[in-house]
């Protein structure tokens, strides 16, 4: 393994745990630095102890290359990697093998912290058919959310990511914001044209349980929606956020009724649905969707903690959507629109 290749996967790896981004992303840079040294440049500065006055390269990150250089595993990647939670054989490991996909994920176009090919190149290497991308729509922000002229570039980008890496697949999609009324914050024409949309309330989430009610089923039956996304906006970490208050059997019956996947979320912040909703959404026949609402390549690898969450629901494996091959994923999500 190379000095890049190192820091990358120690970037990775960190994100996967959830570590600070200012410490991943030294890596990431670090990684970059390397690349960009001329052949035989690193070692001759490796040799004169010189690795720290390359840009970006501070002691952690010279002592990596050092140790790639030598044709050694790095001491701090080796620790990394035998730190990653193993999944046990059993329904789980059985539930997150049987993932095709992941419908839910972010790039640095809005408020992700990766460009669009590596996300989708990380996808691909955990063995994933297809990724949605689903950056933010315009409302929101404070996540830099895309205009339609901006989305309209983004699919654009898309079809040259997919030429790239076939037959891999990375779906167009977005995560459109729900209005308080329960209309969606893009034009209709353009999420038409999306593979997956993923509609999420971020906004006014402390509205009275009819009104939030009536917001959500009103976004659940617009045939563009594909998935609910984090159905109770609940916070876990932190301040923390408290669950909007709604009434989940209309909810959810309004899901079930027009095939609205509902979207179990594996941010370790998240895990939204609750359990006891999630149940409950079981219980009345849903479909759902596995997703990490990845916001870094290795957020990518949290597919599992969904899966224990659906198994300790009862979730069905065949009522999970992104357990579908690519065609019948898609030809599901044709459907719904």
């Amino acid at each position: 393994m190379g000095p890049a290749e190192a820091l990358r996967r120690i970037a990775y790896l960190l994100e996967a745990q959830g570590a600070q981004t200012y410490k991943v992303q030294a890596f990431r840079r670090a990684a970059s630095t390397v690349d960009a040294q001329e052949p035989g440049e690193l070692s001759r500065l490796a040799e004169q102890g010189r690795l720290e006055t390359l840009p970006g390269i501070g002691q952690s990150t010279a002592t990596v290359i050092n140790e790639a250089l030598s044709g050694a595993v790095p001491a701090y990647l080796q620790a990394l990697e035998e730190s990653v939670p193993v999944v046990a054989p059993g329904p789980v490991r059985s539930l997150f093998e049987s993932l095709r996909g992941d419908c839910h994920s972010h790039s640095d176009w809005s408020d992700g912290g990766s460009p669009v090919h590596e996300m989708a190149s990380t996808a691909r290497g955990l063995g994933h058919e297809y990724l949605a991308l689903t950056d933010h729509s315009p409302r929101l922000t404070v996540a830099h959310g895309l205009s339609a002229d901006d989305l309209r570039r983004q699919l654009e980008v898309v079809a040259g990511v997919n030429e790239d890496l076939a037959p891999f697949r990375l779906l167009t999609g977005i995560e459109v914001d729900i209005l308080e009324d329960g209309s969606l914050d893009q034009e209709d024409q353009l999420l038409a044209r999306l593979d997956v949309v993923v509609a999420s309330a971020h906004s006014k989430l402390r509205m009275e349980r009819g009104e939030m009610t009536r917001r959500l089923v009103t976004a659940v039956q617009n045939p563009h929606v594909d998935i609910l996304g984090h159905c109770t906006g609940r916070i876990l970490v932190g301040r923390g956020r408290p669950q909007s208050s709604f009434d989940p059997e209309v909810v959810f019956a309004a899901c079930r009724a027009g095939g609205t996947a509902v979207e179990i979320n594996s941010r370790p912040e998240r895990r939204d649905p609750p359990d006891d909703l999630l149940r409950m959404a079981a219980s009345a026949g849903c479909r759902f969707a596995i997703d990490t609402d990845a916001h870094a390549p290795g957020q990518l690898s949290w597919l599992t903690l969904g899966c224990e969450q659906a198994v300790a629901a009862g979730v069905p494996a065949g009522s999970i959507v992104n357990t579908l091959p690519l065609d019948d994923f898609l030809a599901w999500s044709r459907e719904r629109g």
